[in-house]
């Protein structure tokens, strides 16, 4: 019993084979088939994700360009410029009436007809000439007999002297009362009194018979001839309507009148010089000098009036001639010149946009003064040093980035 359970457990073990992989494939075929196909999902996985990769990169890589090309074109390119300072001394033109320096209409003083004239228009006359006679056979006739009542009340003068002298020398004997010697000296006073008044009435008539005679007032020409040999004349002292004979101007020196705005009223001050422009004389100017000035506003056209004086020897430029004057009234303030593309109009006001730190707009309000057309006069809300955008957007807002075209920015750093 002892000896069969030793053999027993001394049986050696015996050691398996080991079985190939094609051994073990043909053994149990069953057993590679999940593995073959895990490797087939993973494969067909990758080629999915690898085609999904593929497709959508390329759009997602297209969007952010989209995208980043949208937000570069959203930010506007402008051009931009700096403010030209203004001249000093602006030059405003205005339309001005050329007058002679006296102009004077010539009236008759006494009633009559036309005796003769003696000069015609465009004529030159000195102060005293005689240019025509009235024939006033009235005035004659008023004035004889106006000599006639002097002369009786002379004679009438002359009796009552004698007998005032007569009677103050009785009284001295009693011969006579005192109260006929009071009667005698009052009668002599009247009389006195009788001969000035014929006295006067003679030299007033003898003055309206020397207005028989017309005379030049002073140097000048006749511009002007209203009447002819044989025509009536008025004084008008019957209450008719008075006829104006000739019409004197000195055309030797020219006042011309213009009315300044009220804008440049404060610059147009006495001493200022002035060109004036004619169309019938072009690429000549005639200078003058502002004199005076009517020193208030006129309330219907808000104007200044104000005189210029212009020499004519020459007699060059007529009277009553329309003219452009060209005033160089001195800027009180500093003012800058921007073109009319420059302007935004808004609701809020006029601006203009400028840079401020290089890619951001700012709008800022400013005050115009001259209109040039093409340009504007802006005399508050700049400083000179802004960068301002030519052609801004509508949309523009304060702010806003933006982006400086690079010529615009070459051009302004020179």
């Amino acid at each position: 019993m002892k000896v069969e359970s030793q053999t027993e457990v001394e049986k050696p073990v015996q050691v398996e084979k080991p079985v190939t992989v094609h051994e073990q494939h043909l053994a149990s075929p069953q057993q590679g088939k999940p593995a073959r196909r895990w490797w087939i999902a993973v494969l067909a996985f990758v080629i999915v994700v690898a085609v999904v990769i593929s497709g959508i990169l390329p759009r997602i890589h297209a969007r952010a360009a989209l995208d980043k090309e949208t937000a570069e074109m959203a930010i506007p390119t402008v051009s931009v410029i700096r403010p030209k300072l203004g001249a000093p001394a602006q030059e405003v033109v205005l339309p001005a009436n050329v007058q002679a320096y006296i102009d004077s209409p010539i009236y008759a003083r006494t009633n009559g007809y036309l005796k003769r004239w003696y000069t015609d228009i465009g004529a030159r006359v000195k102060a005293g000439q005689l240019i025509a006679e009235i024939e006033t056979p009235e005035v004659d006739q008023q004035l004889r007999q106006s000599r006639a009542d002097l002369a009786t009340a002379e004679a009438n003068l002359n009796l009552s002297q004698i007998t005032a002298t007569r009677y103050a020398d009785l009284l001295k004997t009693d011969s006579v009362s005192k109260q006929d010697t009071d009667n005698a000296a009052g009668d002599l006073a009247a009389k006195q009194a009788t001969v000035q008044s014929g006295q006067a009435n003679v030299r007033r008539l003898e003055e309206l018979q020397a207005f028989e005679k017309i005379y030049a007032p002073f140097d000048g020409v006749i511009t002007a001839r209203n009447t002819d040999i044989g025509a009536l004349i008025n004084s008008g002292s019957s209450g008719g309507a008075r006829t104006e004979l000739f019409h004197v101007a000195q055309p030797d020196k020219l006042r011309v009148y213009v009315s300044v705005p009220q804008v440049y009223s404060q610059a147009a001050k006495p001493g200022l010089t002035a060109d004036l422009v004619l169309s019938e004389f072009p690429g000549r100017v005639f200078p003058g000098t502002l004199v005076r000035t009517a020193q208030a506003i006129d309330q219907s056209t808000r104007t200044l009036l104000v005189e210029i004086r212009v020499d004519n020897p020459t007699g060059t430029l007529l009277s009553g001639a329309y003219a452009e004057v060209h005033l160089k009234l001195p800027s009180a303030t500093s003012a800058f010149i921007l073109p009319v593309n420059a302007l935004l109009f808004r609701s809020e006001g006029l601006r203009v946009a400028t840079i401020t730190d290089g890619q951001h707009a700012e709008l800022k309000p400013i005050t115009l003064g001259h209109d040039f057309g093409s340009e504007v006069e802006v005399v508050a809300g700049l400083t000179g040093n802004e960068s301002v955008i030519v052609n801004p957007p509508d949309s523009l807002v304060s702010g806003e980035e933006v982006r400086i075209a690079k010529s615009a920015a070459s051009g302004d750093s020179q």
